[in-house]
């Protein structure tokens, strides 16, 4: 499913920093980052707790500016956000990001005369209505530093992440083949089913795809009726030889669904 890498200025020059070796080390590991030659500042960002699940979703997000020689560095503006990551749908192995992201900022702290700045109570989830289709189970938190504050010169910019775990509960999907599974091109496949999620989560508007070859993440798509219930039609082609099941639950922590499903297309050519 399309979706926009990064929209955000921030984020780009974040990654070009990354790749040039411009910015200080990453603590991804929320420990604190040694000083790379010719650095002013150190950043690290760390959470309480380091991970989140379907009842628990808040974190405290908390980190820390020091100059190159460790002491505090305080009334720094540090740029804190969530960052949902997905999966980038590649069947052809293609040399390209393996992941989309979604961010969203959550602040902007200043440090303290210690140099540590904090943002309470953070809600760890995906914000907006767009699919969660291939979505990520741990979502990252990045701190950002940029000494000018001109972005276009990331040469003075600073950087530190982390990763906070989303366990997801699990769901399912089950299915009829409507008509027939030996199906030829111009025949039209109808396939009805249900989702079923963690009692007390309700399926209503849970997406589902259908897949019908290989290079394509989906054909169609649907979302669920307040009992799960879903159908979804195709008219078959001749060169369609994948066909598969994919849900997309409109929480974060619930976690999609797939099946193959048991298709022959005779209109293929025999090897």
């Amino acid at each position: 499913m399309p979706r926009k890498p990064l929209p955000t200025r921030l984020a780009a020059v974040a990654a070009l920093l990354l790749a040039t070796g411009a910015l200080s080390t990453p603590a991804a590991s929320a420990r604190s980052a040694d000083a790379a030659p010719g650095d002013d500042y150190v950043l690290t960002v760390s959470t309480d707790p380091a991970g989140t699940d379907y009842d628990n979703r808040h974190v405290d997000v908390t980190g820390t500016v020091t100059k190159a020689d460790g002491t505090p560095a305080p009334n720094i503006r540090v740029t804190v956000e969530e960052v949902v990551r997905f999966t980038t749908w590649n069947p052809w192995g293609d040399p390209i990001d393996p992941t989309y992201y979604e961010p969203r900022e959550l602040g902007k702290p200043v440090s303290d005369s210690d140099g540590k700045f904090t943002i309470p109570d953070v809600t760890i989830d995906h914000v907006g209505a767009g699919s969660l289709l291939n979505v990520q189970q741990g979502v990252r938190i990045t701190a950002f530093y940029d000494e000018d504050g001109d972005l276009d010169t990331p040469q003075d910019g600073y950087f530190a992440d982390t990763t906070v775990t989303a366990d997801a509960r699990s769901s399912s999907v089950s299915y009829t083949v409507i008509n027939k599974r030996k199906v030829k091109a111009g025949d039209v496949l109808v396939v009805q089913g249900r989702v079923t999620l963690p009692k007390g989560v309700d399926p209503e508007g849970t997406e589902v795809f259908l897949q019908t070859y290989w290079e394509s993440q989906y054909r169609a798509r649907t979302t669920a009726e307040d009992d799960g219930f879903f159908v979804l039609s195709v008219r078959v082609r001749d060169y369609d030889d994948t066909f598969a099941l994919r849900t997309a639950p409109r929480d974060m922590y619930v976690s999609g669904a797939s099946r193959s499903l048991p298709i022959t297309n005779t209109s293929l050519p025999r090897t």
